[in-house]
């Protein structure tokens, strides 16, 4: 067990939330280890009371409880990084330089802790430092069941200059899909604006996003413009299709909500793709049945961007996960068939 430390913010942490600038200087504690040692008014900024969501400001004196160690935790069972998770996500890595790491995040491995959420990558990003004193800092995420390419940066100026890019719509991102059905055309748009709905489980747990249309946006509270372009990739006659996607804006569940709202529903999305929904093919929902895997079909393929500090154009694939392969070979698809950016035939 640690003593009562008071550590200054850097600059780093300027304008992260509390939660998540903890988790960065100490992994092993739990989100719900945090949000209670916040509840009792043990983890304290400026000497005043907080909340896991407080944003801090670089210069800020953060006072941190007595903490059990690492070691301590693994007695108890309590998640640390171990062995088999350090070779795991450094065996992820696609590339690394002086400025970022781009990882291959496996499905199921959330970006970022939460409720039930002891290991995700914000975590294991200590076994990312490869000789730096300080761990890479996320840039985007994925959903927990999404895998596929994610950045991280390795110095404040990479992560402004990557947050940038992403902010300022100067990259790339293409997601490949098997969805349920098939899409009404080739290539398309989709304009349909989301509003989130919470869950009922603790803290919004299980929140959803509903569409709505692009017409009533302006006049639904809460609700916000979102756009996904799609190209058909392969099909199965009308009861499946390998659809490639591009966010054009970057809203919670965009692509998972939106293929749903056409009617194909991304296979193995329970959230958005349950029983119940319908097709224009054979009714499978999102479930196939047979032998395609029930995981979430969904993999941010690849992105592309210039590097902020020479200039280069860089593009990364991340490879197919396992139950997504299998189903590539079930349908006898050949990834050779796929153009790199799947929008180039149309243009």
């Amino acid at each position: 067990m640690s003593r009562v430390q008071h550590l200054t913010v850097d600059e780093d942490g300027q304008d992260q939330r509390l939660d998540r600038w903890f988790k960065r200087m100490f992994p092993h504690i739990s989100q719900g280890r945090i949000e209670k040692l916040c509840r009792k008014g043990e983890i304290r900024v400026d000497k005043g009371r907080v909340k896991p969501g407080t944003r801090l400001a670089t210069g800020q004196t953060v006072r941190v409880p007595p903490l059990p160690d690492a070691e301590a935790l693994r007695e108890r069972n309590i998640a640390v990084i171990t062995d088999a998770d350090r070779e795991m996500i450094q065996r992820a890595v696609l590339f690394k330089d002086a400025h970022f790491i781009v990882i291959n995040k496996p499905a199921g491995l959330p970006t970022q802790g939460g409720t039930g959420h002891d290991i995700h990558v914000d975590m294991l990003a200590e076994a990312l430092k490869f000789g730096e004193e300080k761990k890479p800092k996320l840039v985007h995420r994925l959903d927990k069941d999404t895998s596929g390419v994610l950045l991280l940066a390795r110095t404040g100026r990479a992560a402004k200059a990557l947050a940038k890019a992403l902010q300022d719509r100067e990259t790339r991102k293409v997601y490949w899909a098997l969805v349920a059905g098939r899409p009404p055309r080739q290539v398309g748009t989709i304009q349909y604006g989301l509003v989130k709905a919470s869950g009922h489980g603790p803290n919004g747990a299980g929140e959803k996003m509903h569409c709505v249309h692009p017409n009533e946006v302006d006049s639904t509270p809460g609700a916000k413009r979102a756009t996904t372009d799609y190209a058909v990739i392969e099909t199965i006659g009308t009861r499946a299709t390998w659809v490639g996607l591009v966010p054009v804006t970057g809203r919670t569940h965009q692509l998972r909500a939106h293929m749903a709202e056409i009617g194909c529903p991304i296979i193995g999305d329970g959230k958005y793709g349950g029983n119940r929904q319908v097709n224009e093919g054979e009714g499978w929902g999102a479930k196939i049945g047979g032998e395609v895997s029930r995981k979430m079909h969904l993999h941010a393929r690849s992105i592309g961007f210039v590097h902020p500090f020479t200039g280069k154009d860089m593009v990364f694939e991340a490879p197919l996960p396992a139950h997504m392969a299998r189903s590539w070979d079930l349908f006898g698809w050949n990834l050779k068939w796929a153009p790199k950016d799947p929008f180039a035939i149309f243009t």
